[in-house]
């Protein structure tokens, strides 16, 4: 009995994601953005913890990756394509785009399958056990979030629109699931050689932080951008 208890704890652990997955996603539609992005970061914490506690536990199972995978579609898919189909009713819609109004906040849901997409391609690219093959969808899905949170003025503003917000979508779309490597922060070791761009990176995330609310969104950017710089 004690056996079979243990075996779910990491499934537990994962449906946890899955929840708060859902309840951002039921937050975004109601265009409640901080509640939402909480949300998306307890699923991350959750979804890094679900792994952890599977290999200290030794009960790894087949059914535990295909509920992470599930899980992560909902949280990293799901409710970062919700914020972006509330926000495209907020945004100025420009007058060549008037006669798709109706349907454009339903293309947001195109971050979704390319955020499944991506899971899917993860789980069987064996390159991706020490880089990363495409942006990540926790990276994502928590760039979206904190960018609608710290730059809202900006993006309903008339400096802003709905053609420039559906190019960026667009944009991250291609990347979740783009033959572009970009570096893991697995240290092996402490080798400043060996380690070079992961400190570059770490170190270049410092200012981000005095940008509030906005400051992943600048992080995951300096990410792509010192990956595509400093590959090797």
């Amino acid at each position: 009995m004690a056996n079979s208890v243990i075996r779910q704890i990491p499934n537990a652990v994962t449906c946890c994601n899955l929840i708060c997955g859902c309840m951002a996603t039921g937050a975004a539609f109601h265009g409640q953005y901080q509640w939402a992005v909480l949300m998306i970061v307890m699923g991350a914490v959750f979804d890094f913890f679900d792994g952890l506690t599977a290999r200290a536990l030794g009960v790894s199972s087949p059914i535990g990756k295909e509920l992470d995978s599930l899980a992560d579609v909902v949280t990293f898919g799901v409710a970062p394509s919700a914020i972006l189909f509330y926000l495209f009713h907020q945004v100025h819609v420009p007058e060549i785009m008037m006669p798709l109004r109706p349907v454009l906040p339903y293309t947001a849901f195109l971050m979704a399958a390319f955020s499944a997409l991506r899971l899917a391609k993860f789980n069987l690219d064996a390159r991706q056990a020490t880089q990363f093959i495409g942006l990540p969808t926790p990276a994502n899905a928590l760039f979206w979030g904190s960018l609608v949170l710290g730059e809202h003025a900006f993006l309903v503003s008339l400096k802003f629109n709905a053609f420039f917000l559906f190019l960026f979508m667009l944009l991250f779309c291609f990347l979740l699931v783009a033959e572009v490597p970009l570096i893991a922060l697995k240290f092996k070791n402490f080798s400043l050689a060996e380690n070079r761009v992961r400190y570059l990176f770490l170190l270049g995330c410092l200012p981000c932080f005095l940008l509030g609310a906005s400051c992943f969104a600048a992080i995951i950017v300096w990410y792509v951008a010192v990956s595509l710089v400093c590959r090797r």
